[in-house]
């Protein structure tokens, strides 16, 4: 049987695909950094970078050239995409509050009639489901409590590795990494997110002034001092060890 030839779609969607994805990634970003500065106690940033790369790989897998570029097709994709998932999100929530809001009535009752904490066949029995039920169900209406996020820079970080690099080398840079991640964790809260937005996210002045709410010349003036900052802090350290 002869082979089909590749039509320019196949042949298109086997090599382009993976390089768009791939140039790509820091669009998904900012993005997501976008969209968490408007609802940031609604969803951590990595799962808004989650949902967007989801949406990245679809969009560049139905992306077709029409005079467009495939940034503003994918931009559209993403930021849909993660407005969508929020959307859906605060109908569940909406709905966990309101089951919530019932649950704490029946054991607000049970207590006055009890004069002692319901246990959970009790709530069950009173609510007129089977104990499982009143578990699982229970356990989904729970509020969320927000964790403290991790810091920008992380000593698991390698993407700046060398992987020739000789031993004593290596040293080198973890230590350098280490006494970099010290001086910046002595930084206050805004300065060490304008120095993961400006170097880790890549965004630039303006991007970072929109998440903040700021101009870029304010962004700007407060990245050069949180750097004099880092430089006098891991020179000061230098010094009491020597």
């Amino acid at each position: 049987m002869l082979q089909q030839p590749i039509t320019p779609a196949q042949r298109y969607a086997a090599t382009d695909v993976e390089a768009l994805v791939q140039q790509s990634i820091p669009l998904v970003r900012r993005i997501a950094w976008h969209v968490h500065a408007r609802i940031a106690s609604a969803i951590e940033v990595e799962d808004l970078i989650q949902i967007g790369m989801i949406a990245l790989v679809e969009a560049s897998r139905t992306y077709e050239d029409r005079g467009h570029a495939f940034s503003t097709y994918a931009s559209m994709r993403i930021r849909g995409a993660m407005i969508d998932h929020l959307r859906r999100e605060a109908k569940v929530a909406r709905s966990a509050i309101a089951k919530r809001r019932e649950v704490e009535k029946v054991r607000k009752v049970l207590e006055q009639n009890l004069m002692r904490a319901p246990n959970d066949i009790e709530m069950a029995e009173a609510l007129e489901m089977d104990i499982r039920a009143y578990q699982d169900m229970n356990a989904t209406i729970q509020p969320i409590r927000d964790e403290a996020i991790d810091e920008a820079y992380s000593d698991h970080l390698m993407d700046f590795a060398d992987q020739g690099e000789r031993a004593d080398q290596a040293m080198e840079r973890e230590q350098m990494a280490a006494a970099l991640k010290l001086a910046i964790d002595k930084l206050n809260e805004r300065e060490q997110l304008i120095l993961q937005l400006y170097f880790v996210e890549e965004l630039n002045l303006d991007e970072i002034g929109q998440v903040l709410g700021v101009g870029a010349a304010r962004v700007c003036q407060i990245k050069k001092s949180a750097l004099t900052k880092v430089r006098a802090i891991m020179v000061e350290d230098e010094e009491d060890y020597a």
